[in-house]
């Protein structure tokens, strides 16, 4: 049995509580400001002319997203694989939604607005990083920004050492992407090789 509507769901969780509704806010204010620049990290969701949806992440140095004004920031793009997932979806539709984290922190802040892509030099300037400019920013206008609770940090444990698994219990993401790709099966001195390859973009391929 699925719930196909918006009443059924207030049916089964109730009303809004106000506050959750009044912390919406149109522009950004002192507080997310302060969050933004301090945070080293945020989930960016797009979707297609079709609706279909995406969800891509992006790190920097704490305070890598420039604040323009209250209601522009702009995140660079660093080099990755040139699928451009993210803005092949802008161009096709300007609809994104943030989730920016803090190390440490259990709540959340949630930016949503209308985004396009820049190559404005003197834009981009502000987002250099080791001598190099990032070729293109996402330049997102500020429709809605709001802070999201501590609840499903707190439940994940996400920051707590304890809870930090063994990256060794997964092959790594080059042998995991060769075993998905190669029918015949995964060469060792291929996935060496390819292991060596994706250690060294890390190194001298991030900026």
């Amino acid at each position: 049995m699925t719930i196909a509507d918006e009443a059924g769901l207030r049916a089964r969780f109730g009303e809004i509580h106000p506050l959750a509704v009044a912390k919406t806010r149109p522009a950004l204010d002192q507080y997310s400001r302060q969050f933004i620049a301090l945070s080293p990290f945020l989930v960016i969701s797009t979707a297609d002319a079709s609706g279909r949806a995406d969800l891509s992440p992006r790190g920097d140095p704490p305070g890598f997203v420039h604040v323009i004004d209250d209601s522009t920031i702009l995140i660079p793009d660093r080099p990755g694989n040139n699928r451009l997932d993210t803005m092949s979806n802008i161009v096709a539709n300007p609809n994104v939604g943030c989730l920016f984290f803090i190390p440490g922190f259990d709540d959340t802040l949630r930016l949503n607005g209308r985004a396009r892509i820049t190559e404005d030099a003197a834009l981009l300037r502000h987002c250099i990083v080791n001598g190099k400019p990032p070729k293109v920013g996402i330049l997102l206008s500020v429709e809605e920004v709001f802070m999201h609770c501590a609840k499903a940090l707190k439940r994940s444990k996400l920051w707590q050492p304890d809870y930090r698994q063994d990256r060794a219990q997964l092959p790594s993401i080059a042998r995991i992407i060769l075993a998905q790709t190669c029918e015949t099966g995964v060469d060792e001195a291929v996935a060496r090789q390819a292991d060596e390859s994706v250690e060294g973009d890390y190194k001298t391929g991030l900026y």
